[in-house]
């Protein structure tokens, strides 16, 4: 068969890809979530729970002791974060999910489950533990730091995006001893972090975690600890800002 310079300049760019280490497959894209329907208050099931979960950092206005209640149950606080969030991200605050507030949710999620903004990696156990060795198994600490992200990432778009760094994140028990950590500290838990935002004070920082459901607010001085303990049966269920 004869090869036509068409052809020919086809199997030669192959030959390229491949020396070059490239290959023809496009690159996966973010993996997004399926919302299958627009959500409103009174819905109910999975895609609330996890609507619920993503906009958790917009609990409040104005410093509030108020969190977003991960139930699967769209109420008014629910929609009232959904509103709040529509407003921060220049959508309509209507307070129905719709299409554009959905790819705007999206947005915040990467394609390994983390968020846009925050790696898994970086709430690692300082001692090379990963997310093992707490005082709940890997899987579930990997759940509650996913979750604790959307609420840094709340924090993040209301200190004008600016980047957050995380001193400290999920700790092994090993660890947690290790640094003087309580036995039942909220980081073995993965439910917890020390942040310092990019150009803003601690108090500013504390300003930003007080509207955003975090239960557990620390002031130190250089850095802010905040946490999610009253969602969780881990043995400190009220709320402590020491601020």
């Amino acid at each position: 068969m004869t090869t036509t310079p068409v052809r020919l300049l086809a199997v030669l760019a192959m030959a390229l890809l491949v020396f070059s280490g490239l290959s023809t497959a496009t690159a996966p894209e973010a993996a997004a979530y399926d919302w299958s329907r627009e959500l409103r208050e009174g819905h109910s099931g999975a895609d609330v729970r996890e609507l619920q979960i993503r906009v958790a950092g917009w609990a409040a206005d104005s410093a509030q002791k108020t969190h977003v209640a991960v139930d699967g149950q769209f109420g008014p606080g629910t929609k009232a974060a959904v509103v709040r969030f529509q407003k921060a991200y220049g959508l309509a605050g209507s307070g129905v999910v719709d299409s554009a507030t959905q790819q705007k949710l999206n947005a915040l999620e990467d394609s390994d489950g983390s968020t846009a903004h925050f790696e898994f990696a970086e709430f690692h156990s300082k001692d090379g533990a990963g997310f093992n060795g707490g005082n709940v198994g890997a899987a579930t600490v990997k759940e509650n730091v996913r979750r604790l992200m959307y609420k840094l990432e709340a924090i993040r778009k209301k200190a004008g995006n600016a980047p957050i760094t995380v001193n400290s994140g999920f700790r092994s028990k090993a660890h947690n001893q290790s640094v003087g950590g309580a036995p039942n500290s909220q980081h073995t838990y993965g439910i917890a972090a020390d942040i310092v935002v990019s150009g803003r004070t601690v108090s500013q920082t504390i300003g930003y975690a007080q509207t955003s459901g975090l239960s557990g607010i620390i002031r130190y001085s250089s850095f802010t600890h905040v946490d999610s303990r009253v969602e969780y049966s881990y043995g400190a269920n009220s709320w402590y800002w020491a601020v």
